[in-house]
């Protein structure tokens, strides 16, 4: 019984944890930007597969380039690197400059905070039961 009840508990946390929309790290950068060659060596490997790349994949752009088509800057980008976390077309915040990796993640981690997290999904009921019981309803 007291299984029943852990396992019900911890999918019952799981269906209301917010669900946040698909956002969009923009890198402008510049051929020859020191500190972009910097970011690219101690985060770029990682980022793909980091919590916070999962959340906002990088889109890398020449900042000669401008702004991406649909996309919508509260000021104009003109340093590099300049990270713009886009939501929907609009920016919701920004990173000039590359902080070195101590600092890199905390401050993309506030910025994360400002994107708009959605309703989550709930499971079929035969999913929430499956899960329940720790496996599949089909043998």
């Amino acid at each position: 019984m007291r299984f029943l009840l852990a396992a019900m508990t911890a999918v019952a946390a799981t269906l209301f944890m917010p669900v946040v929309q698909s956002a969009e790290l923009i890198m402008f950068e510049e051929p020859g930007c020191v500190w972009c060659q910097r970011w690219h060596a101690e985060i770029g490997p990682g980022y793909p597969s980091s919590e916070e790349g999962l959340i906002a994949p990088l889109a890398r752009r020449d900042i000669r380039d401008g702004r991406p088509t649909g996309v919508q800057l509260e000021r104009a980008v003109t340093s590099t690197p300049t990270f713009v976390l886009v939501e929907d077309g609009a920016e919701k915040g920004r990173i000039t400059g590359y902080p070195g990796a101590d600092f890199f993640y905390p401050l993309l981690g506030d910025l994360l905070k400002r994107l708009t997290p959605l309703a989550p999904v709930a499971p079929l009921p035969s999913q929430r039961a499956a899960r329940l019981i720790g496996g599949s309803r089909t043998r």
